[in-house]
């Protein structure tokens, strides 16, 4: 006892931490309370003040960051490349972008709120390559103490243990605040379409992508779950924003309900982990199973049960995706886009850093499950989309069965699955954004026109986005010489490599199921007759594509094909993520 209370009475040293690990964070941070406070302070700006203050966004940042930069010295991201260059030229160069943004910016007649949004997820990507540059580079920082034994990965700048950035969680954050950037803008041509004035949902998009980033780097259960918490509750509010349309609150409320009750399993099955293992740091989780045979494991599995029902929720997977058509369906588009690529990146990036990595020493007892829901997944969402008649409802369908597809990554539990996983989250998250991206324009105030006989005749009507949701369509069917088709191939790859064949049948007859879906909706594209035939004449006036918008999907119809005609760099990016998660072995 005595020694017990002495144990008790040392003083508790804080864990060290590092303003550059943190950037990223604090960027995110940052700028949503900048925002938020600027419009609480202006409601609504005029015109030409809005151009003007949205031109002065780039200078700003640039010399709030120099200022930053000055009081941490070398730890800001962006500081090698000052010194390299000198603060002369480096001025220089900074002057010259802005001098172009600002011409680009004030003739897009973009809104502030996006401009800033898009710029904040810039700055915090610039953070994310800066990290990932000290990655390969970095060594555990000697006023960290001693490096723990056995710890998984690489941090770069971390909270101790607690959360670090290594290669995994820099492709994933860099996944996610690619996410933000882009759905900004599709809110833009929203938000302007719906007369809704207000930053909430760029704020609210900011914190959730912060939310995300803390669970691709978490590296403690409780953590991760206040990473999840974050990201949750602020799509939850997002999804009801849309406060005129009925559909937008039964979304929002339906998604909040189901979504308490998976983290409470989430919650649940962490106690029950820590009364299994003593512990909620994940590389002690590690370590111990490792080094300690369990012979009474019934809780341990039990708590590991219940932790893939929570994720399994996030991520939508068979039988956890009851609330994914619905919410879809309800929810403002640029939300839904949002939603399938950030919140979908996140959860997946949780779900290997908990069961991939932690818990590899029981893949034994957790691959099966976790086959099961693959092979639950593909089928449901392939099967369910085709009957749909509502475009958001089959994608939402669609978004299911690619989870399927990348939980066979996560079965795989192997170096080369994981990185597959990376590979279909980041490309994925692309194409669904440009998918929903044109839906955001043509679907019409309300969110009206998603009806597939809406999309009837779109090709003679605005031929452009025709194109582009072609383009995006066949990617998610794994075409080839898109990311779709090389995403696809590693997934069904990797499956086979740890002799999981039933499992690769299966996602490729999925597939095939999947590849009628989008046929259907780019035959209604090219072949369907529109309803009013004075839409398609050749006197009616083609409307134009928001510049905000039209950039978004441009730069998501850039990546899809770019990386799908030369996928090396992303696949190589996504190769050298994953070697140190498996430092200590692999299935």
């Amino acid at each position: 006892m005595p020694a017990q209370l002495a144990q008790i009475s040392q003083p508790v040293t804080p864990p060290q931490y590092s303003l550059a690990g943190l950037s990223p964070l604090i960027i995110l941070a940052v700028g949503a309370f900048l925002l938020i406070m600027f419009r609480s302070v202006i409601k609504r700006l005029p015109a030409t003040a809005e151009r003007f203050a949205t031109i002065a966004v780039g200078p700003t940042t640039v010399v709030a960051a120099w200022i930053v930069g000055g009081l941490v010295g070398d730890e800001m991201p962006l500081a090698n490349v000052r010194a390299d260059i000198g603060t002369l030229w480096f001025a220089v160069l900074f002057a010259l972008v802005l001098v172009v943004a600002a011409l680009f910016v004030g003739t897009m007649r973009v809104g502030f709120d996006a401009i800033f949004t898009s710029g904040t997820g810039l700055v915090a990507l610039a953070a994310i390559a800066e990290l990932w540059n000290d990655h390969h580079r970095a060594t555990w920082p000697a006023e960290f103490g001693e490096r723990p034994v056995g710890l998984l990965g690489n941090p770069v700048r971390a909270i101790g243990d607690q959360f670090s950035f290594d290669g995994f969680s820099l492709v994933m954050a860099g996944v996610i605040l690619s996410a933000v950037v882009l759905c900004a803008l599709l809110l833009d041509e929203y938000l302007r379409r719906e007369r809704i004035d207000g930053p909430e949902m760029y704020v609210l998009m900011m914190l959730s992508a912060a939310g995300g980033v803390v669970m691709a780097g978490a590296g403690d259960l409780i953590v991760l779950f206040l990473g999840l918490e974050t990201l949750s509750i602020s799509v939850y509010i997002m999804a009801a924003l849309h406060v005129r349309r009925s559909e937008s609150l039964e979304a929002g409320l339906k998604y909040f309900v189901l979504g308490a009750f998976s983290s409470a399993f989430l919650l649940y099955g962490m106690a029950l982990v820590y009364g299994a293992t003593g512990s909620l740091n994940l590389h002690e989780i590690r370590l111990y199973l490792a080094s300690v045979v369990i012979l009474k494991d019934a809780m341990l599995l039990a708590g590991l049960a219940m932790m893939l029902v929570g994720l399994g929720f996030k991520v939508a997977a068979v039988p956890f995706h009851t609330w994914t058509p619905d919410v879809y369906q309800g929810a403002p588009t640029p939300v839904v886009a949002f939603m399938a690529s950030a919140v979908k990146a996140a959860g997946f990036a949780a779900l290997v850093r908990v069961f991939v990595v932690t818990f590899l020493p029981y893949w034994p007892d957790w691959t099966p499950a976790v086959a099961v829901l693959a092979m639950l997944t593909l089928l449901v969402g392939a099967v369910l989309a085709i009957v749909q008649r509502d475009v958001k409802r089959m994608l939402a369908y669609s978004s299911i069965s690619h989870a399927g597809f990348i939980l066979v990554g996560v079965e795989a539990a192997s170096a080369r699955g994981t990185a597959a996983v990376v590979f279909y989250v980041a490309a994925y998250a692309f194409m669904v954004i440009g998918t929903f991206g044109v839906l955001t324009v043509v679907s019409g105030p309300g969110d009206r026109k998603t009806n597939l006989d809406d999309l009837d005749g779109l090709a003679a009507r605005r031929p452009a986005l025709a194109l582009a949701l072609t383009i995006f369509l066949l990617a998610q069917a794994g075409v080839p010489l898109t990311t779709g088709f090389v995403a696809k191939f590693e997934i069904i790859g990797a499956a086979v490599e740890v002799r999981s064949f039933w499992l690769a049948v299966v996602a490729m007859v999925s597939a095939v199921v999947s590849a009628f879906l989008y046929l259907r909706i780019v035959l209604s594209v090219y072949l369907g007759s529109p309803a009013d035939d004075s839409e398609s004449s050749d006197d009616a006036p083609v409307e134009r594509v928001h510049p905000a918008a039209g950039l978004a999907i441009g730069i998501a119809l850039a990546v899809t094909i770019g990386f799908g005609l030369i996928p090396g760099p992303i696949d190589e990016l996504a190769t050298e993520a994953i070697p140190q998660l498996f430092a200590a072995g692999q299935r």
